[in-house]
């Protein structure tokens, strides 16, 4: 973490590896992803989950789920982003101690008093070194700048949590209009091509119908952070919607080895194509 105009900002961990560390070059990869996304109907939306794989591999399927935000993101003020941890190990939910994040498109500011709201919770913890070199949130951060412009940030990566705790921070921060919710996460890793497909398609199955039960380490590595936003969405009543559905076989790797990638939107109002 370095000092900024006299702000604490946490600088990016995998510009360059997971994206192109070039403002132009990422510019032009995220237009890439948008090319490529699948085409969907336009409706409000609450809360997504997106993939974080790198943006050569999940980009458009990323891309699907953002492009659904374009026609409210003129009030989409603060995004409460979540992510499983790679690289450590902990209990609970991490919080940053960082005033603002930074990635090759710019600073983006950190809710502080968010943060504050829910710092009282015995699951969240102030936890900088879970986000130095994690990449699960760092990966949405381009897409969001460029489809929202401004807007605040609360990041969290969550380590041994349950639906339960996740759900209850969520509840917290859940806001109306101005909040958005992502959680990133892949779906299962490093099965043969079909066996990947039907995997994941249990697993897309399980997100559809709410049902946190049926998602395990092995199908989704954002497992924590998923499932407790299914278990807040049954209480608010979002209707889920799956956008994409792929694997790195079918995007830019190789069939043997696949990762799978799916994209989901959660509306509180039931979808209709705006005019």
């Amino acid at each position: 973490m370095h000092t900024q105009h006299g702000l604490r900002v946490r600088p990016p961990a995998v510009a360059g590896q997971f994206y192109p560390a070039d403002p132009v070059a990422l510019e032009a990869l995220l237009r890439e992803s948008f090319a490529e996304a699948r085409e969907t109907p336009v409706h409000p939306v609450k809360a997504m989950i997106v993939p974080h794989a790198g943006l050569i591999y999940s980009g458009p399927v990323a891309a699907s789920a953002y492009r659904m935000l374009l026609p409210q993101a003129d009030r989409i003020r603060r995004v409460v982003l979540l992510g499983p941890s790679h690289r450590v190990g902990f209990s609970g939910i991490a919080a940053t101690t960082a005033d603002a994040w930074e990635t090759p498109l710019g600073i983006i500011p950190i809710d502080k008093s968010a943060i504050g709201e829910i710092q009282a919770l015995p699951q969240v913890l102030p936890l900088d070194e879970a986000h130095r070199y994690e990449h699960s949130l760092e990966v949405q951060l381009p897409f969001l700048q460029a489809v929202l412009g401004e807007f605040e940030l609360v990041p969290l990566v969550v380590g041994e949590a349950t639906p339960q705790q996740v759900a209850e921070v969520l509840e917290r921060l859940w806001g109306g209009d101005e909040t958005l919710i992502v959680i990133s996460s892949d779906l299962s890793h490093y099965h043969p091509y079909d066996e990947a497909r039907m995997i994941d398609s249990a697993t897309s199955q399980a997100i559809l119908e709410l049902d946190p039960s049926r998602i395990g380490y092995d199908n989704a590595c954002g497992r924590n952070p998923v499932n407790g936003l299914l278990e807040l969405a049954r209480r608010h009543g979002l209707r889920p919607e799956l956008v994409d559905l792929r694997n790195s076989g079918d995007t830019a790797g190789d069939k043997s080895r696949v990762v799978g990638y799916g994209a989901y939107v959660f509306s509180e109002a039931r979808p209709e194509r705006l005019s």
